[in-house]
């Protein structure tokens, strides 16, 4: 009787502790790099419950069909040679089963790390994203404009997202639209995502950098393309022009929220010189370049 109240009260507090969750961001996908993601996720899924399926059915018929039973003292078991199919399908199986995930994981990181699928004549929408203690900053290099700790986003376009800090390593994520990229002090990451819908979404560091971790998030909004024009015409009509001096305010330690500047901080303190994992298309190295050419100009005008 003991037995089986412990076994109720478990199930209660399993059922009681479940019914509280949200729902899983990465099985909800926004966007086509996440839509990959969670497929790979839910064959990871589907195999291991079957191999745990099977395990536990092995388990229950070896324990029942070899359980100890009443022998006589002197009872000797005969000897058994070793079975080269069974030997072959426990090792085979399993070997099968890894190379299948690895080959199905190098093809996701080779299709997550590109441009979006359905995307490939688009021009990417860049942005500059990087992280300090402990906020987050989007440089929008085109629209010469730059938030702080939100993203506004357009959807059916690609995303480019330069990824670097000003502090300890960092790793972006926007779990409903892709998977996470670290963003370090001395090199720029480039992190290729999409938003096939409109919709508001979480983004956070997803690297402990520190005291000030947990509240390292941001909030992210997709639009339609015209509404994020309209945001973006709105922003330079509005906000005020973001000066070095109140970008050095800004990378003191701590948390601010929801800011916007006209300007980039990219025109007085550039990224870091070393790309790694941008685009491979000459579009997009020819923007990169394009990019760079017009900070030096700047620099020397100034």
């Amino acid at each position: 009787m003991k037995g089986k109240w412990i076994f109720s009260s478990v199930l209660i507090t399993i059922a009681a502790i479940l019914s509280g969750c949200e729902p899983l961001l990465v099985l909800d996908p926004k966007g086509p790099q996440a839509e990959r993601q969670a497929q790979d996720i839910m064959l990871s899924i589907g195999i291991m419950s079957f191999i745990v399926l099977a395990v536990f059915a092995l388990l229950i018929f070896v324990l029942i069909k070899y359980r100890a039973s009443k022998q006589s003292p002197d009872y000797e078991p005969p000897h058994m040679e070793g079975n080269i199919w069974v030997e072959a399908i426990c090792v085979g199986i399993p070997v099968l089963i890894v190379a299948y995930l690895s080959f199905v994981s190098v093809q996701s990181n080779y299709i997550v790390e590109a441009t979006p699928e359905k995307y490939e004549d688009q021009e990417p929408l860049v942005v500059y994203a990087s992280s300090s203690n402990w906020k987050w900053h989007f440089s929008y290099p085109e629209e010469e404009i730059e938030t702080v700790n939100y993203l506004y986003i357009p959807t059916n376009r690609p995303l480019e997202f330069k990824l670097y800090s000003y502090g300890p390593i960092t790793s972006f994520w926007i779990p409903q639209l892709g998977g996470q990229k670290y963003a370090m002090s001395d090199m720029v990451t480039t992190l290729h995502l999409a938003a096939d819908v409109p919709g508001e979404f979480v983004g956070r560091n997803a690297n402990f950098s520190g005291q000030g971790f947990a509240e390292n998030t941001f909030d992210v909004t997709a639009m339609s393309q015209k509404d994020f024009d309209d945001w973006v015409d709105e922003v330079k009509d509005t906000a005020d022009p973001l000066t070095e001096e109140k970008f050095d305010e800004l990378l003191e330690p701590g948390h601010l929220g929801r800011m916007t500047f006209t300007g980039t901080h990219l025109d007085f303190m550039p990224p870091p010189d070393h790309d790694h994992g941008s685009s491979d298309s000459e579009e997009g190295n020819e923007h990169q370049n394009h990019s760079e050419q017009d900070k030096d100009s700047d620099h020397s005008n100034h």
